[in-house]
């Protein structure tokens, strides 16, 4: 099952350009605008709920949580792609799988 967590935001390509500088190297703003809009509730009744903290991002669905980090050295120098794979962190140690597409963030949840 596809879960829309929301949609990528028209500004998020100006906080996630390799030029704009939010000094903290790893791209905060821009995940902090990606992470905004997130509100799911699955059919079950389970909440999705995305949080940062420092470079910790937190996926829980229900009771359960995963855990990713924002790693520059290892998926840097591009904004984007350390929010991926941060998300893709959290999204396995839930057996999940993250997936962006059509302009917005999604959840494959295994039945």
């Amino acid at each position: 099952m596809r879960v829309r967590l929301a949609d990528i935001p028209s500004d998020a390509d100006v906080f996630g350009a390799l030029d704009f500088d939010d000094d903290s190297g790893v791209g905060i703003r821009f995940v902090d605008l990606l992470l905004k809009p997130v509100r799911a509730t699955l059919e079950d009744g389970r909440k999705i709920r995305i949080k940062r903290r420092g470079l910790k991002l937190t996926l829980a669905i229900g009771d359960a949580k995963g855990e990713g980090l924002l790693r520059r050295l290892e998926h840097g120098p591009d904004k984007a792609q350390m929010f991926r794979e941060a998300m893709r962190e959290a999204a396995e140690a839930l057996g999940v799988r993250y997936v962006e597409a059509d302009g917005a963030l999604f959840l494959e949840i295994g039945e």
